[in-house]
């Protein structure tokens, strides 16, 4: 069993149906990618707006990718909205909340990241809108980070998408399959290297695999760990994203699921 083959488990939105399209290696690739990198700066994002809050998909990936990053010496920060707000104590992670008047270039001059990682973020699509998977707009209530990933991507910074449903951040690398497959308007914004996944935080968590395999570092956190931040960040007003209720479960997979895919990216470390 592979990193990716792991993270596509009980895929339900089209997820395999890209997988022709990109390579099989993709997150032992990326990985590489990311340590070849200088070691300063790497902005992240996540938050993806349902009904008045965050989804419970995304912000753990990014705390624990983030936590990641910075063991192997960068300088993580993350970028995310006020719907997050209170999600990563300040003692663990560096985050910081923008608004609609963000300007890329000057997120850019201030940070000059090594690197910039999308866990499960809305990016505009190829009709100059922001949806949610059901193709309602929520552009009044997202944001454009994208932006920033978009100018990163054109001036030659290493950029990393991970999404699940063909909406978020990257999924520009495959819009006309996407178009062309599933049934929804494809985000436009590309990135440097596109990870897929059944769930978004998964793609993270396979992302944390494949940088451990390659630095003799397991920064993988155990699924223990992973529950009691999901349960904190429920507890902070997050919300499943199909189910829209202030349970501890993401994306409607019971708990059960989420300990079976972070135990088996466990396994695959210790083989």
């Amino acid at each position: 069993m592979t990193i990716c083959e792991t993270v596509l488990r009980h895929s339900q939105r089209g997820m395999d149906l890209l997988l022709p399209e990109l390579d099989a290696d993709m997150y032992e690739t990326t990985a590489r990618q990311l340590l070849a990198q200088e070691r300063k700066t790497v902005l992240l994002t996540t938050g993806f707006y349902v009904g008045g809050f965050a989804e419970t998909d995304g912000p753990p990936g990014a705390f624990f990718l983030a936590k990641g990053l910075a063991a192997l010496g960068f300088s993580p920060v993350i970028l995310t909205d006020i719907y997050c707000g209170g999600f990563f104590p300040m003692r663990e992670v560096r985050a910081r909340f923008l608004d609609q008047n963000l300007s890329a270039e000057e997120i850019l001059e201030e940070y000059r990241p090594a690197a910039m990682i999308s866990i499960e973020r809305c990016g505009k699509n190829t009709a100059g809108d922001y949806a949610n998977c059901r193709g309602v707009s929520i552009a009044a209530h997202t944001p454009p980070i994208d932006d920033i990933f978009d100018l990163a991507y054109r001036k030659g910074i290493y950029t990393v998408g991970i999404g699940d449903g063909g909406n978020e951040i990257g999924m520009g690398n495959l819009k006309h399959v996407i178009q062309k497959k599933l049934s929804l308007v494809p985000c436009e914004v590309s990135v440097s290297s596109l990870l897929i996944a059944t769930v978004s935080n998964w793609g993270a968590y396979g992302l944390l695999t494949a940088l451990s395999r390659e630095s003799g570092k397991n920064l993988l956190p155990s699924y223990e760990k992973v529950r009691d931040y999901i349960r904190y960040i429920v507890s902070k007003g997050s919300v499943d994203g199909i189910h829209k209720q202030h349970i501890p479960t993401v994306d409607g997979f019971p708990e059960t699921t989420e300990q079976e895919i972070v135990e088996a990216l466990q396994s695959l470390l210790a083989e």
